[in-house]
């Protein structure tokens, strides 16, 4: 059995939506460093670093980075649609996974931590940083928008592993608000993933 550690509203919805399209059996752990009643002193030692979602595959080896656990989920489970059959649409598929890991998840950390990336100690440094931050990760999801395209959904006819990291990921730090002044199409888009009934049970324990 599978083993995720996160905790509600987090990252670990990703996995977790991953995990039921492969309909496969798993349990959760509920730990995070903003939980102290969390199981965190257990996910530490399974993952150091205490960052979630972490994954325990049956054979006790443990995943981390939501990319990385989408993609071995739709490699050990093909049929679940998690990645596209067709070497080019996947090759795209993991470009986008690959973009929102190292473009949309450092800006959105610069935005929730400015303390972590500037010495100065001042309520408008923070800001300053926070608000920098936002247009840099606001201005990757117009690329992102502009960039993979599909239809009905970023996976082809069913919600792939794009779309729910997307779908996720697009919730956090304003990028929302911007989208529907700035990219409607794509917002409308997440908005569908959302509501698919694969997905939809999974998103609303999270964020509802």
């Amino acid at each position: 059995m599978y083993t995720l550690y996160g905790s509600r509203g987090s990252g670990s919805a990703i996995a977790e939506a991953a995990l039921e399209r492969c309909g496969i059996a798993y349990r959760t752990v509920r730990a995070s460093a903003w939980e102290a009643d969390s199981a965190i002193e257990e996910l530490k030692r399974v993952n150091p670093l205490g960052q979630i979602p972490t994954l325990v595959l049956p054979d006790g080896s443990v995943l981390t980075e939501s990319a990385a656990i989408l993609i071995h989920l739709g490699l050990e489970h093909p049929a679940s649609g998690l990645l596209p059959a067709d070497a080019s649409a996947r090759a795209q598929t993991l470009r986008g996974l690959v973009f929102i890991a190292a473009n949309c998840y450092s800006a959105i950390s610069q935005s929730d931590y400015p303390e972590r990336y500037t010495t100065d100690t001042t309520k408008s440094a923070h800001a300053a940083v926070r608000a920098g931050a936002r247009r840099v990760l606001h201005r990757h999801w117009d690329i992102f928008a502009d960039t993979f395209s599909g239809q009905p959904f970023r996976g082809g006819a069913e919600p792939g592993a794009l779309d729910l990291m997307a779908a996720v990921v697009s919730r956090w730090s304003g990028t929302r608000t911007h989208l529907a002044n700035h990219r409607p199409a794509f917002l409308d888009l997440l908005k569908r993933i959302e509501a698919h009934p694969h997905l939809q049970p999974v998103l609303a324990r999270h964020f509802d």
